[in-house]
């Protein structure tokens, strides 16, 4: 095992391991020091195959060559977008380490120097993310170009496409009585007593709020716009101005809230809030499955159609508008109607159950689902269609078909830009650390 592990490294990290940093590549006038690549190994060397003294610092040479384009172009990232993945990272790193304070002390830096250090790190990530985007920014695909890049592949070298559904949704909320909001804003009334009377609003957050996503964080949220925010939530907590004050009682889709300034930076805010959420009774929710079950009962005699009662009777903002189908954001931001079933369960485990066992056309008994926004509804399901596993085809994935080739185009515009630059770009890397097989060979010339 020793044998092999020496085998990774080097022979400039045994031979000189008296040295506490050097250069490693020069990459312009940009240098790469082995403590670069010693933090990038200790964090995320799983994610790199061979020897990651041999591709981390390719890796990083790479995002130098972005970044220096990127000063020329003039491309860059709004702070307002790198504060919001460094908040997120830091409430990530935070939820895994237990509190703040523990965080600190497991990296040996105080918070302030861990959100400077994470903000140079995601400056540089998404600049050179951009940069590469700009760089295949002209990339045109035709359905031309598709066809023949598929047109003489054997049938099992297509992408596979697992089973996909599309989906109609009609929701009714069950009715929360005037007693139980009562009962909640005067909860909520209590907490800002104890908050002005020195109790911290945190502490509370920790304790009482019913946002698992900022509850541990003592209800602290990472700095927002007001586009990313319900509405109802950005009006008061813009208005906001004294850290020391407690917002009035407001309500939103997720419940009724209380928040607290913690700083504005632009045209965005960071506050801590307290959400708590009415209890919905089995009473309230029997009734809805009844009325469900007549509405259900209705479209099944044809006395109205799935899509005139979702489009009339439906609840749900977010499918109404689309006769109750169902949309779905894929990773890239696209938007198709079709779910795989991990996808769709996702949205929620109970309506993937739901769908699981229903027919084409097939409509639901009544059931409940917790929704988008952690509230607990009831609703009836269509199965609008249901395309079985199979390998991908022209009529029926064009779009799939059509990402699979741009992907391969894009990856061959970036390799021949890299080719280019390596031509054109000053690179010295340290005797010790040229012995590797490259992606890249230009690197040595």
């Amino acid at each position: 095992m020793l044998t092999w592990l020496l085998g990774m490294i080097p022979c400039c990290l045994m031979a000189q391991s008296n040295i506490i940093d050097e250069v490693v590549w020069i990459v312009g006038d940009e240098a790469i020091l082995r403590s670069d690549v010693e933090k990038v190994r200790t964090e995320f060397g799983q994610q790199f195959k061979g020897n990651p003294y041999c591709t981390i610092p390719e890796q990083l040479a790479i995002q130098k060559l972005f970044l220096h384009q990127a000063i020329i172009d003039s491309v860059e990232v709004a702070d307002s977008e790198i504060n919001q993945y460094v908040e997120q990272e830091i409430n990530e790193r935070v939820m895994m380490a237990g509190s703040k304070e523990k965080l600190e002390e497991y990296m040996r830096m105080t918070m302030s120097q861990i959100r400077e250090e994470l903000f140079d790190q995601y400056k540089n990530e998404l600049t050179a993310r951009k940069m590469k985007q700009n760089i295949t920014a002209d990339l045109k695909i035709t359905p031309a170009e598709v066809r023949r890049y598929f047109k003489d592949l054997p049938e099992d070298s297509l992408p596979l496409i697992p089973t996909q559904v599309e989906v109609q949704i009609l929701v009714i909320e069950p009715r929360i009585p005037q007693e139980e909001i009562d009962r909640v804003k005067a909860t909520l009334r209590e907490y800002t007593e104890r908050i002005n009377n020195g109790t911290s609003f945190s502490t509370l957050a920790r304790m009482y709020s019913e946002d698992p996503g900022t509850a541990r964080q003592g209800g602290e949220m990472p700095y927002c716009g007001r586009g990313e925010l319900d509405p109802s939530f950005a009006n008061v907590a813009f208005s906001l101005t004294d850290p020391n004050k407690v917002s009035k009682i407001v309500q939103s889709e997720f419940g009724y809230h209380i928040i607290q300034l913690i700083d504005k930076r632009g045209d965005k805010m960071k506050c801590r809030h307290i959400l708590r959420k009415p209890e919905v009774s089995q009473a309230s929710i029997d009734a809805a499955l009844s009325r469900l079950d007549s509405i259900a009962e209705d479209i099944r005699q044809e006395k109205f159609t799935f899509d005139e009662g979702a489009s009339i009777i439906s609840e749900d903002k977010e499918t109404r508008n689309n006769h109750g189908l169902m949309s779905n954001t894929l990773a890239d931001g696209d938007q198709t109607t079709r779910f795989e079933m991990g996808q769709l369960s996702s949205v929620s485990t109970e309506l993937a159950r739901v769908v699981e066992g229903l027919q084409t056309g097939e409509v639901s008994k009544p059931f409940t689902m917790v929704n988008s926004k952690g509230r607990t509804v009831c609703a009836i399901a269509r199965l609008r269609s249901r395309l079985k596993q199979h390998r991908a085809s022209m009529a029926e994935d064009f779009q799939v078909l059509r990402k699979v080739v741009e992907e391969k185009k894009s990856e061959e515009i970036v390799k021949e830009w890299i080719r280019e630059k390596q031509r054109n770009t000053y690179v010295r890397i340290n005797e010790d650390w040229r012995g590797c097989d490259f992606l890249y060979p230009g690197w040595i010339k």
